[in-house]
């Protein structure tokens, strides 16, 4: 029988309830068991697909094509484990569900309500993870904070899971904030109770704490949260504050988190194996060198935008033993800027990810011209890609009016352009090539020697694809297609040879680049730009 945790917030948001999930995820993980995770989010939109980046930062996707919220990035970078489908439920896709039986008149003419009907229909998404999945245990974040209103109905369907699969069955931790009060120099309990005092008035006791703080809790602070909380003294666990993110689980570990919830879940406490994630800790926690980066985007301003791509980048260093310093460049500032040189003076690598619309588009294309011309590392990811060919047919090529139909419809060289298949969808993401598709690659290109194999598998989030009708003009001034989607023949890698390193893809490698692994494309970029700072790759 799969068995249930679920992590509550309480005092604000932002504690990081993700990666107090994840954390115990690993631990779980690394004892042998089975681990699948979940999160739940309050908001209206069925997915986070169509919503800005400025609101709700990266859109994660997984394998089978769903777009998620960002936590299950950090989930799948932490247990390294495929989600999909039933890995984000959002209030939009509950009600729609709901919604759509009644319409069908599934429920027999009953009167639809919030409970049971919405309830009913969470606990079957909760239940369906566990079934799907296999999985031992599956642990479900719930996004905001208790005391919202957008989130009472999941708290109602936990109260009720709780009730059918009863204690051995179902745990839950919650996170709160202990602030600590400069000047009196003092830790405070207070919010903490209050927020347990509100769970509680929703039918829910939590059995686990764990309290973001700045400095670790004292053995008093600990009794009183206990006596006020209801929860046994060993079952509060400080979440210090930490300079490296891959420390928490070791610190969760250190108070003995795992074995309480797998004593609560009658489960055997299999011996632990945390060796990786502590050579992991020590290479982080000892880089011996730094480098710069240079990433181009619109959403700059917002740096959880394009968190993967951010997280990718510090994987292939750890594999170098080398900070990554990420110069975060506005391309829509960009735009306006004749001097690049200065702009990237201390840049030996950079980097244009994805994005959607017109906004910051010439700003991109300085960047790769200036990275082509220069002898810079360049790696474009989806747009980026897009962006690479357009400016190679302008600027090598010479075609005029290169250009994307997704920023001019009326261009007279659409080098990018919608398949004649998806004109006619009138739906935003109906459009969109989801998930995992199939790469061929050719050999003797950068992509095979990154990737050492002929056949892969990647991630997507596009809509428009490079037309394949000026293909042949293009590789006659030297773009080489290097990987191509061998059922659809559409293009997926296009690189430079006559460039030190100038590669993209029209797939996210961002999404299953892992801490202890990261991924070939990041792994052959940054490597070529710790070369370009050695001097072995001397740029113009």
């Amino acid at each position: 029988m799969t068995k249930y945790i679920f992590v509550t917030g309480g005092v604000v948001s932002g504690l990081g309830k993700g990666i107090t999930a994840s954390s115990l995820a690993l631990l779980l993980k690394s004892r042998g068991y089975k681990i699948f995770m979940q999160k739940f989010d309050p908001y209206i939109n069925v997915d986070p697909g169509t919503m800005s980046p400025y609101q709700h930062g990266e859109v994660f996707v997984t394998a089978d094509g769903s777009e998620t919220d960002l936590d299950l990035g950090h989930y799948e970078r932490f247990i390294d484990e495929e989600l999909n489908y039933t890995s984000n439920i959002t209030t939009g896709k509950i009600y729609k569900s709901v919604i759509e039986k009644e319409r069908r008149g599934d429920f027999l003419g009953a009167t639809v309500q919030i409970v049971p009907h919405i309830t009913n229909e969470i606990k079957n998404k909760i239940y369906e993870a566990g079934t799907t999945s296999k999985a031992d245990i599956v642990i479900t974040e719930i996004g905001g904070t208790i005391g919202d209103i957008e989130s009472q109905a999941f708290i109602e369907a936990l109260r009720q899971v709780r009730n059918e699969k009863g204690p051995s069955n179902t745990l839950f931790v919650h996170a709160t904030l202990v602030p600590y009060i400069y000047g009196s120099n003092e830790l405070k309990t207070k919010p903490t109770q209050h927020s347990v005092i509100e769970l509680r008035s929703m039918g829910i006791q939590p059995d686990i704490i764990v309290c973001r703080t700045p400095v670790p809790l004292e053995d008093n602070i600990k009794a009183k949260l206990s006596l006020y909380c209801s929860v046994p003294k060993e079952n509060v666990i400080d979440s210090v504050d930490v300079v490296n993110l891959y420390q928490i689980p070791i610190n969760y570990y250190n108070q003995h988190m795992d074995e309480i919830v797998l004593k609560q879940l009658d489960l055997h406490q299999n011996t632990s194996n945390l060796e990786p994630w502590k050579k992991l800790i020590n290479t982080v926690d000892n880089l011996k060198d730094e480098i710069e980066i240079a990433l181009v985007g619109k959403y700059v301003s917002l740096h959880d935008a394009y968190i993967s791509v951010a997280e990718s980048l510090k994987h292939a260093g750890y594999k170098y033993n080398t900070k990554i310093n990420i110069n975060w460049v506005d391309s829509e500032e960009l735009e306006h800027i004749d001097n690049l040189s200065e702009v990237f003076k201390n840049s030996k690598g950079i980097i244009v990810p994805g994005g959607f619309g017109n906004r910051g588009i010439e700003g991109k294309i300085k960047a790769i011209k200036y990275a082509r011309e220069n002898n810079i590392p360049f790696l474009g990811i989806c747009l980026g890609m897009q962006l690479a060919v357009i400016e190679f047919a302008r600027n090598v090529c010479h075609i005029e009016d290169a250009n994307s139909t997704e920023f001019n419809e009326l261009c007279q060289n659409p080098i990018i352009d919608l398949m004649a298949d998806q004109k006619s969808i009138i739906n935003m993401g109906g459009t969109l090539r989801l998930g995992n598709y199939d790469c061929e690659i050719k050999e003797n290109t950068l992509a095979y020697l990154d990737y050492g194999q002929k056949l892969i598998k990647e991630r997507h989030r596009h809509r428009y694809e490079f037309n394949n009708n000026y293909k042949e003009e293009l590789e006659k001034h030297g773009l080489v297609f290097s990987g191509i989607n061998p059922s659809s023949n559409l293009v997926e890698i296009i690189e430079y040879p006559d460039h030190p390193h100038f590669i993209a893809s029209q797939f996210h490698p961002e999404f299953k680049s892992r801490p202890t692994r990261p991924h070939p494309l990041f792994d052959s970029f940054i490597k070529a730009s710790i070369n370009t700072k050695k001097g072995k790759i001397k740029t113009k």
